[in-house]
Parts: C-alpha cells; sequence; structure tokens
C-alpha cells in the first residue's frame, strides 16, 4: 500500500454507542461483557491483548492471549525469564489493548504486574494440551537460537524425558495478573465523535468514572 493510499483510507464507524447508563460504574463488568460480546460476535482472537512494558532501554509492545479476568485483573500466563517478564520484573507497569474491529470497540489498561500464586499455576499448567507443556520446558523464550532444527531437538530431548510421565510446570513459567488503576473503553461513532468512557481506581478500590472527548 502506498503512503497516499493510506492517507486516503478512512472508515466510519456506526454500529454502537456507549452511554453512561450503559456502561455503569464497574469496569471490570463492562469489560467481560465487551469480551463476551466479541466472542458470541465470533471475532478472531478475540481474547488476544497488546501488552506493553517499559522496564528496558526502550519500550516494548508484543501480543498476549488473556487467559482469565477476575476482580484482581486481568490474568496471562508466560515463561518468567522472557523479555516480557524481565522488563516486569525491573518495572512493574504495564499497559493493555484489545482492540475488536468488527465490534469498532476498543479497551485500554494501565496497571501493574504481579505473579500468580504458584498453586493457580501448576492448577492452569495441568490443564495446557501436552505438547504445549513440553514446549515451556524445550523453549529458553527470547534467547537467541541457531535454527529451527535445534529448537526441534530440544523438544524431542524434552518430550523423551517425560515419556510416559506428566508433564510438571517448570519454576521459570506462570501466571501473571495486571491490575488495573485505569481503564478506557471506546466505541467507535460517525464523523470521528466517538464514546469514551474512562475508569480510575481510588486507593480504597472505588471507581471513579468521565467521559473524554475524542
Amino acid at each position: 500500500m502506498s503512503g497516499d493510499r493510506i492517507v486516503q483510507t478512512r472508515t466510519d464507524y456506526h454500529k454502537m454507542s456507549l452511554e453512561e447508563k450503559d456502561a455503569g460504574m464497574d469496569p471490570m463488568h463492562l469489560f467481560v461483557a465487551w469480551l463476551d460480546a466479541a466472542e458470541q460476535g465470533k471475532v478472531p482472537e478475540h481474547n488476544a491483548m497488546m501488552l506493553s512494558t517499559a522496564g528496558s532501554a526502550s519500550i516494548s509492545c508484543r501480543v498476549v492471549l488473556l487467559r482469565h479476568v477476575d476482580d484482581r485483573g486481568f490474568i496471562f500466563y508466560t515463561n518468567y525469564n522472557s523479555r516480557k517478564s524481565m522488563d516486569l520484573e525491573r518495572d512493574p507497569r504495564a499497559a493493555l489493548t484489545f482492540f475488536w474491529p468488527a465490534m469498532e470497540r476498543q479497551v485500554r489498561i494501565e496497571g501493574k504486574a504481579e505473579h500468580l500464586p504458584t498453586e493457580e499455576s501448576d492448577a492452569y499448567f495441568a490443564s495446557r494440551p501436552r505438547e504445549s507443556c513440553i514446549g515451556a520446558w524445550s523453549s529458553d523464550q527470547s534467547r537467541v537460537v541457531e535454527d529451527r532444527k535445534t529448537m526441534e531437538e530440544r523438544f524431542n530431548r524434552w518430550e523423551e524425558r517425560f515419556k510416559g510421565h506428566d508433564v510438571p510446570r517448570p519454576d521459570h513459567w506462570g501466571g501473571v495478573v495486571v491490575k488495573p488503576v485505569r481503564i478506557e473503553f471506546w466505541q467507535g461513532r460517525s464523523n470521528r465523535m466517538h464514546d469514551r468512557i474512562v475508569y480510575e481506581r481510588f486507593s480504597d478500590g472505588s471507581w471513579q468514572r468521565m467521559r473524554l472527548q475524542p
């Protein structure tokens, strides 16, 4: 696509609106409702979210999958030795972004990340496909590797090692919860007059709701 064509690309959003009476005062309830709507609408990878971290010399962003959401926050699982995890060890501040184009919706979340208790990570790990569990042992995530053949050989060695046995969760793999302090909901509207409702969390756990100009 040429630069001129990018400049001329336009989409007029018109499917839905977001009013305060519908948003309510609990952003977690609203988020779950939007997530469910994306799933029911068969949005591809509806639980995919952009995770941004600032613990390295530069800000980094990547896609991870939301695996659970509750009153604590937004949960995903990863290798604790990966770049994202090392970033969060240095600076626990994190930002998440969900974008569902088919729904003309976006959600932006800011918060702090913490490791999940080991028993929760154990339970989730045990529910994964066996091959995924072996992959958690065989991959030094984010580390340089000579070629794909080397990766496949490592996987085969771990597969042979666990043959006939359950695959335990490695200590370097587990869950992370991003505890939100700010959540913004964006609903596309016509003429770029989008609906933006933001919630900010007080120290007592309650939320303040505000409308932002588009």
